[in-house]
């Protein structure tokens, strides 16, 4: 008896555990892009969409010449799967994590080697390409954070009322 209800009371908070696991219910939900591009590189972004929820950008979320986390919860993952540039710069094929320091005219994104982790744990010893592009306004506000891709190899970050895109392409 007694080690019928051990079993029991094991069974119940394996099921509780994994039952709360399901990351759609979370207040940043994922949300992932996959597209080959027309010069033929497959890219696949992993992310979650955090909302403004009335917080100011650059200010209160993703702030100002601080590394951000580019997304919400597990870091956000960009993976080709050929040798890539990032507006002009080299890449090799692999899997990343993707981070960025916010600014007021531009953007410095940050391509990180360690893709399996938790957000905040950026290691900039790992970093594996780091590119500034220019920043742009979005075409309408976007209350969650949200990631697009295009068949010309424009990948967008857009939240708010801000768009950050640059410019994927073959390596060589």
């Amino acid at each position: 008896m007694k080690a019928a209800s051990i079993l029991f009371f094991l069974t119940m908070i394996t099921f509780v555990s994994f039952g709360q696991t399901d990351k759609s219910k979370r207040a940043s939900p994922p949300d992932s892009v996959k597209i080959t591009t027309q010069d033929g590189i497959q890219i696949a972004i992993q992310y979650s969409k955090p909302s403004l929820k009335g917080r100011q950008l650059g200010v209160d979320i993703a702030p100002v010449g601080k590394v951000w986390r580019t997304g919400a919860n597990e870091a956000t993952t960009i993976a080709f799967d050929k040798n890539v540039t990032i507006e002009g710069k080299a890449l090799v094929a692999g899997k990343y994590s993707l981070y960025s320091i916010p600014g007021e005219q531009q953007t410095t994104l940050i391509f990180n080697k360690v893709w399996n982790q938790w957000g905040t744990k950026y290691d900039e010893s790992q970093d594996a390409l780091r590119v500034d592009v220019s920043n742009a306004a979005a075409s309408a506000s976007q209350e969650q954070f949200t990631i697009t891709a295009a068949p010309t190899g424009i990948v967008t970050l857009t939240w708010g009322e801000h768009a950050i895109p640059f410019q994927v392409k073959a390596g060589k």
